[in-house]
């Protein structure tokens, strides 16, 4: 079955025709936006070389050529139809410590909330229209530092717990995103197959193809790094806490952060200037350190002296978890960045992590059968986090309750019995991940989630990166691309990924080259030691690649 995609092309500015692509032509002056990076926005308006009303009809144009046109990527949902307006209001108003982003276009994923005239959906049929009582924090902060949001970028649906084996980036409402560098379908399933990476991806894919600077995700396990190492990208997966989650649409409060998608490690350090603060909103934001600046610890040589692990032992196979069943083509890559950071002054310390078997191990997952009906393993037991499901069921519900207006959905059983009901339309995948979550009690009272919950701290912080650092006095962790996502986020820990290289193939499919991001992991609140070990690795390396087809207007 066929499932359409919709886009909400009446969202679209009226002016976005032929002349207003002419005059968007004509307004970019000399700043090229196709590969512009946050900075080279924030300095072009602060010199006055474009304005924000140039730069939103610039990235306007492209996503018509490129996202509704073209390649059609489907990487943005909905435009914000008031972008225009607001950015005509910063047109004579330069970037300053006050508004760091004044003018700067951004697009935010579409399960953080905007209490403005654009929807707040997660991509799901069954919250088509849904709307949000007021701006989530990281809405509010954008907005305090003068950002203009461009629109919702589009995500795998729910952020990718509906169902189990749902391709990244797809969702009922907005239709299937697709990877920059590879955007063939699988003609027998209408799936990518080089994914665009999940739950981020229509954020990460926007900025990959030029159509915005930057953007902000989010990330349960590997939703920010997972679409950065697709689109070869720099994000930053924060400690948990460090940036409020007020407002965005939850999986779990354990594990749940937004973070930013940039084209440079700079970008991202600009972001978390804005983004990091206290919020009386999220409790888990009582506890954030930060420095004054993240831009200050910006080195090319910062890696000099450096410690970082390398969780790999080829003497010891059977425990090589991380690195020891790499493919050829991202063995390379590796090999590659670890010369990089030899060359850069770092100390490489190789050795297997002890507890990485534990994670996901026995007491932090269940059996949910899979009944996907595109899966290639329906029928058969897909596993699931418990810490997600018991966890998603009651925080899902307080969203529903206290932000969603302008629907009738009110709780997650709401929105399965819609599901249900419009089955040709939202259930293309399935929602048996929905369909366990919602068998729990709703307030974390089992026994089972509670001990779950213990497991994955003891294995992935105490005995896991805890002990790993500790025992030989490191200062980050390298994994490649998502590999070690799982690990750092059940800790809630922070992850820095920079691109590391290109890699081809999925499986026994030939595919055109796309990117294979280096990711450094630490401890809580060691944002800043991350940022300046991937800027110097990034000055080193110059890996980001850009996606093809995608040329200037």
């Amino acid at each position: 079955m066929k499932n359409p995609t919709r886009r909400d092309m009446t969202l679209l500015p009226l002016a976005l025709g032929v002349a207003s692509i002419r005059e968007a032509k004509a307004q970019q002056m000399t700043l090229p936006v196709e590969n512009a990076s946050l900075t080279d926005l924030v300095d072009g308006l602060a010199k006055a070389s474009t304005t924000a009303t140039a730069l939103t009809q610039a990235y306007l144009a492209r996503i018509e050529a490129y996202d509704r046109g073209g390649p059609a990527l489907n990487s943005v949902r909905v435009v914000n139809p008031d972008a225009l307006s607001i950015a005509a209001r910063f047109d004579k108003v330069k970037p300053s410590k006050a508004q760091p982003l004044a003018g700067v276009p951004i697009l935010v994923k579409d399960n953080i909330a905007t209490g403005d005239k654009q929807p707040t959906t997660a991509g799901s049929v069954a919250l088509e229209g849904a709307h949000a009582k007021d701006d989530s924090t990281v809405v509010k902060k954008l907005r305090a530092a003068g950002a203009v949001i461009l629109g919702k970028a589009n995500l795998t649906e729910f952020a990718n717990i509906l169902a189990i084996d749902m391709p990244s980036g797809y969702s009922s409402l907005g239709g299937q995103v697709k990877n920059p560098f590879s955007p063939t379908l699988m003609d027998d399933r209408g799936i990518p197959v080089v994914q665009p990476g999940g739950s981020s991806a229509g954020s990460a894919v926007a900025v990959a193809a030029g159509l915005c600077a930057a953007a902000i995700g989010s990330e349960t396990s590997g939703s920010l790094l997972s679409p950065a190492n697709q689109n070869g990208l720099v994000t930053v997966k924060p400690t948990v806490g460090l940036i409020s989650r007020a407002g965005v649409i939850p999986i779990s409060h354990s594990q749940d952060t937004a973070g930013p998608l940039t084209r440079t490690v700079r970008d991202s350090a600009l972001l978390l200037n804005v983004l990091a603060d206290h919020d009386p909103l999220d409790a888990a934001t009582k506890l954030l350190q930060r420095p004054a600046d993240y831009t200050s610890s910006l080195d090319k040589d910062g890696l000099k002296g450096a410690r970082i692990g390398l969780p790999s032992d080829p003497s010891d196979p059977a425990n090589d978890a991380y690195m020891g069943k790499l493919p050829p083509r991202s063995a390379e890559v590796l090999a590659r960045a670890l010369t990089v950071l030899q060359d850069a002054g770092a100390t490489i310390v190789r050795a297997n992590m002890p507890t990485a078997g534990w994670i996901g191990g026995p007491g932090t997952g269940m059996a949910v059968l899979n009944t996907n009906p595109l899966s290639r393993t329906k029928y058969t037991p897909g596993a699931a986090s418990i810490v997600f499901l018991y966890e998603l069921k009651r925080d899902l519900n307080l969203y529903l309750r206290d932000w969603a207006t302008s629907t009738k959905t009110k709780t997650m059983a709401d929105v399965i019995a819609f599901n249900l009901a419009n089955a040709d339309k939202a259930l293309r995948f399935g929602q048996d991940l929905f369909l366990a979550a919602q068998a729990t009690k709703g307030d974390l009272s089992e026994l089972e989630y509670k001990s779950a919950r213990a497991m994955d701290l003891l294995a992935a912080k105490e005995r896991g990166m805890d002990a790993y650092m500790t025992e030989h006095k490191l200062d980050a962790v390298l994994f490649t691309g998502t590999t070690g996502a799982s690990i750092a986020a059940k800790a809630g820990y922070p992850s820095v990924q920079v691109p590391g290289g290109l890699i081809s193939g999925v499986g026994d499919k030939e595919t055109p080259d796309y990117p294979l991001g280096i990711t450094f992991a630490g401890r809580a609140w060691s944002e800043a030691k991350l940022l300046r070990l991937a800027y110097a690795f990034e000055q080193a390396s110059n890996a980001r690649p850009l996606p093809p087809g995608l040329p200037a207007l």
